[in-house]
Parts: structure tokens; sequence; C-alpha cells
């Protein structure tokens, strides 16, 4: 987890909102890394998970993502957590709930929806406290930019 808030960080100095995650394969080896890059890239797409999903994919040469473990700083919303079913992830770690969007445990638990063909083990609340400040701390700042 400590990678993916080093990625929340590098999105925070770009003025992204600070989210980040990481994408291991089952021998523990870094195949990706993410931030935020929704306002730079001017893609509301871009968001950490999505563009971890996506380098991963480019890198093994295949969308399916199986046997892998994503870390993310925050609960995945909707969208990203679609993806991540789609990709095959093997296992989801995040850091702190996201109440206004997260699709795992907060408002929807689309990773353990039996509907689906592929359910995501799921592991929530790593370094929460740190992910939750991160977070609180760069809303607070534009806040008061206002």
């Amino acid at each position: 987890m400590q990678l993916a808030i080093e990625q929340a960080i590098a999105a925070e100095n770009i003025g992204e909102v600070p989210v980040g995650a990481v994408i291991k394969d089952a021998d523990g080896q870094v195949i990706a890394r993410g931030y935020n890059r929704t306002i730079s890239d001017c893609d509301p797409s871009a968001h950490a998970e999505m563009n971890a999903l996506r380098s991963a994919a480019r890198r093994l040469r295949n969308y399916r993502l199986l046997s892998t473990t994503l870390y993310v700083t925050i609960e995945p919303c909707a969208m990203c957590m679609g993806a991540i079913i789609h990709a095959r992830v093997k296992q989801l770690v995040f850091g702190t709930p996201d109440p206004k969007w997260g699709a795992v445990e907060s408002l929807y638990q689309l990773g353990r929806d039996c509907r689906h063909n592929h359910q995501v083990d799921v592991i929530g609340g790593i370094c929460a406290d740190r992910c939750r400040s991160i977070m609180q701390a760069f809303f607070r700042s534009r806040r008061h930019k206002s």
C-alpha cells in the first residue's frame, strides 16, 4: 500500500485528486502503477485504477490480469470496479472507504456480486487512516483556496 500512497502523492503534486494504485503479479512483483490524471488528460476515465489496469494489460499483452493484486488508496468507484472485474483481477486491496462513490462495500458490492462471471477477493481498510488523511488534506486545502 505504501507504493500506492506514493502514487497518490504524485497525483496531488500535479493538482489531481490524490488517488494512487499499484498492481502486483502472483510473485509480488510490481507490474504497473497509476494515479489520477482526469484533469491532466481531460479524461473522466483516467482514474488511478484505470491507468494502472491499462498499463498492466499493455505490459502483459493481455487484458486479463489473472492472479494479480490491485492496491488502491481509496475504494474504487463503479466504473473502476467494473474494469477490475472485466480484467479478472484476483484480489483488490484498498485503503479508505469512499461513502460517496465506493462500489466495493460503501454503496455497492460489485466485486462480490455472484451474478458476475468473476468475483474479486477484497481486503479493505489497509492504511486507512493515512489514505483518508491524504484525501481530507487535499480537499481542505482546495476549499481554503476558493
